[in-house]
């Protein structure tokens, strides 16, 4: 099966920040305790994997070392969330009352937070990090890569690769879970959708 390419994508666990449902985008906050001790009775065997890339926050950075406690990836910088200005850091009930926030929410496609990313600008940068993850791929001989990146991101790749067709706002992509994505290399090189796509299968260790 050397044709075939499986490209994991893996979404940090919940955060303190995530529980408040604060747009948390650049900003960092630590995994909560629940977080942790979930992800740390995860199974997944590093031998199954080729290539452990990450996004640079540290959420996931702690996720990736949860999973994979030996194993130091590599950044890509990239892969981080999209960047939500000044409404970082702030709640739904916090913002409401922002005229720049409603046009936002009527429009993410138009609009940018203030200070923020604009959607094209955030998929220009995602799709510069998927050209890295195809370089490995095609001059490197790299076939089962995981990525452990943020729920916009992975949203993103499903809008773009998946064999289903869904628009970013119709993928639900979990904390602390991911998907598998399976491409023929032509697909690949091609920028075609995948064959294949499931969850990440996950065994939790029964002492964990």
């Amino acid at each position: 099966m050397a044709n075939t390419v499986v490209i994991t994508l893996f979404r940090h666990g919940l955060t303190e920040g995530n529980k408040r449902k604060a747009y948390m985008g650049w900003n960092d906050s630590p995994l909560c305790e629940e977080a942790v001790t979930k992800i740390s009775g995860y199974e997944l065997k590093p031998e199954s994997y080729d290539l452990f890339l990450s996004s640079d926050l540290n959420r996931c950075l702690h996720t990736m070392k949860l999973l994979f406690p030996t194993v130091e990836p590599e950044l890509v910088e990239e892969f981080r969330e999209m960047h939500f200005g000044t409404f970082q850091g702030k709640t739904y009930e916090e913002l409401q009352d922002e005229e720049s926030y409603q046009k936002w929410l009527e429009d993410p496609v138009t609009y940018a937070p203030p200070e923020g990313e604009t959607y094209e600008q955030f998929a220009s940068r995602i799709d510069i990090g998927w050209e890295k993850v195809q370089k490995y791929v095609l001059e490197k001989g790299i076939r089962r890569p995981i990525i452990v990146t943020h729920g916009g991101v992975i949203k993103y790749l499903l809008s773009q690769y998946a064999p289903e067709k869904k628009e970013f706002w119709d993928w639900k992509v979990i904390h602390g879970n991911g998907y598998e994505l399976v491409f023929d290399l032509e697909q690949l090189r091609r920028n075609e959708p995948c064959i294949s796509l499931q969850e990440v299968p996950i065994t939790e260790n029964a002492n964990g």
